[in-house]
């Protein structure tokens, strides 16, 4: 798999160990503390999206704007994120947005305390509420200086861990909880990445749902480009444009004469707001 979260070698050592193994509500429900606040319309994707490491160029992105793909995620900050990002700025986002594509931001915060990978930021029960406050107003800044406007949506990235070590898995919780409330406040919509055999798992099933995410993005790499017809959940979950699907890891292709490496989504959720 690609390193685009982590390495390569990280990223299948964590998902590993998770084992191989309901929700927040349909869309905004779970999203409870975004009640009293006037939101600008969500802006939606439906279709196919990629994600890589870096950014690519601008050069890329018109050679690959074939109308295979319709979106692109793009890494906007975390100390946890795998790469640099040297295309990747406000001017990027405008031109590519110019040409059609919507755009998915992902921010790679803090990861589990009993993850079995080193990470420059790991959260623990102590810190878990404190550091999601934090990264949320990280996430929000990265995303605003990119040109991201209110009312979009920013996927935080977990890594697989095990979700049956309690005191981890209620760690992760407050954290993401934290993050998640911190992004409304901000008038940003939450979303969340995560392995349909741990981190999606314990945010899809959590019994207390404050807080938590309203739009998943579960990786699940079976080759299936869909959103429905293997969602583990129950099909009332994250209904309404709020589910996404990671089908497909470490995709060589070429489009327009150009070709990468990249993952490939089943994407039926919110992206960025950038006009």
């Amino acid at each position: 798999m690609a390193g685009h979260r982590q390495s390569k070698k990280r990223r299948y050592i964590t998902w590993a160990v998770a084992g191989t193994a309901a929700v927040a509500g349909a869309g905004l429900a779970a999203q409870t503390s975004m009640a009293a606040t006037t939101w600008p319309a969500q802006k939606t994707f439906t279709g196919r999206a990629f994600d890589t490491c870096t950014a690519p160029s601008l050069s890329t992105m018109k050679a690959w704007h074939t109308g295979f793909y319709g979106a692109a995620a793009v890494y906007v900050g975390g100390k946890n994120r795998g790469c640099s990002q040297p295309n990747l700025t406000a001017s990027w986002v405008k031109s590519v947005s110019s040409l059609g594509w919507k755009l998915i931001p992902l921010y790679v915060g803090a990861q589990p305390p009993c993850q079995n990978s080193s990470n420059p930021e790991k959260l623990t029960a102590a810190t878990a509420a404190s550091l999601g406050t934090t990264d949320a107003n990280d996430a929000v800044a990265k995303a605003t200086a990119l040109g991201m406007k209110a009312g979009s949506a920013v996927y935080l990235d977990m890594e697989a861990y095990d979700t049956t070590n309690k005191s981890c898995n209620d760690a992760v919780l407050t954290y993401v909880r934290a993050f998640d409330k911190q992004l409304h406040a901000k008038t940003y919509r939450a979303g969340f990445y995560g392995f349909t055999s741990s981190s999606a798992k314990a945010v899809a099933t959590a019994s207390d749902k404050t807080d938590l995410p309203g739009n998943l993005w579960y990786a699940l790499w079976d080759s299936k480009n869909t959103t429905t017809t293997d969602w583990p959940w129950g099909s009332t979950q994250f209904t309404g444009h709020s589910r996404a699907h990671q089908y497909m890891v470490n995709s060589k292709e070429s489009h327009g004469g150009v070709t990468l490496t990249v993952d490939r989504d089943a994407w039926d959720a919110p992206v960025a707001i950038t006009g």
